[in-house]
């Protein structure tokens, strides 16, 4: 396995497929996950000529699991060492989730000498929970349950919340054993102390000076169906903070459209990266 070490030691798993010389895409994922559950969009893009790069945010997936760092500054300072350790240059930053967060994080403070263009698919910012410039959020209430369910019994939690991430509790849909059980599989590879902690930072850290510093092309996608980070307090408002940003809604996608709506959501990535 191949590893990027961060600033303060911490060890960071990426993957790193394809022509070197390829233009690449740079992925970050969503909470609880790990950067398997961009395999459908890596996979894609690679047979597309592209070169496709992915990481484990620390304290999930394959990365160290370290008590310390686990915040927002220091996982777009983890993602700007693998990005200088691989010498990225003109990528399409893509983020998923808390992803969407970590990629305008990483442009907040690391700018966009590496970056090419941005696509942000049912990204958190510029910022889930309610507060006073903020009053149409989430209340605290709901970011307080995820805490619960991570330290009583996470497990359980996670099968839980697989069903409505992939939007399986619709009528009409179906339960998908196999997306229930990666989502599962991914979550409990990951530190109970990260992913606890990272709650914080996909919920109550404002986005929204980042955002305003993101200067290349960009592209936000979001489920007008996501339970989980509703469209309205994100993809909406993200649209109109990023300059000139252009919003793509997926009627009826949940916020696991990565793995519903893969070939729709690989067509878009696709055609954004070639025009």
């Amino acid at each position: 396995m191949s590893f990027v070490t961060a600033g303060d030691g911490t060890k960071i798993f990426y993957k790193d497929w394809g022509d070197k010389g390829a233009k690449p895409f740079v992925f970050s994922h969503g909470w609880p996950l790990c950067s398997d559950a961009w395999d459908g969009q890596m996979l894609f893009l690679l047979q597309n000529g592209f070169r496709v790069i992915a990481h484990d945010r620390r304290g999930h997936g394959r990365s160290d699991q370290p008590g310390i760092g686990n915040d927002m500054d220091t996982y777009a300072d983890d993602l700007a060492a693998v990005m200088n350790a691989l010498d990225v240059s003109k990528a399409v930053m893509v983020g998923h989730s808390t992803g969407g967060g970590e990629v305008a994080r990483y442009i907040g403070r690391h700018g966009t000498f590496r970056v090419a263009k941005v696509v942000l698919v049912g990204a958190v910012p510029p910022i889930m929970a309610s507060s006073d410039q903020w009053p149409g959020g989430l209340d605290i209430s709901v970011f307080d349950g995820l805490r619960k369910g991570v330290f009583d019994n996470r497990s359980q939690f996670y099968l839980d919340l697989a069903v409505p991430f992939f939007g399986m509790n619709r009528e009409g849909a179906e339960i998908n054993d196999g997306l229930k059980q990666t989502f599962w599989n991914q979550g409990m590879t990951g530190s109970i102390v990260g992913q606890y902690a990272c709650i914080h930072e996909f919920s109550e850290v404002d986005y929204t000076a980042d955002l305003k510093k993101i200067d290349v092309p960009t592209l936000v996608i979001h489920g007008d169906d996501d339970q989980i980070v509703p469209i309205g307090h994100a993809g909406v408002l993200t649209a109109k903070i990023v300059p000139n940003a252009v919003l793509k809604v997926y009627s009826g996608a949940p916020h696991g459209l990565a793995s519903t709506h893969q070939d729709k959501l690989n067509a878009d990535l696709l055609t954004f990266a070639r025009s």
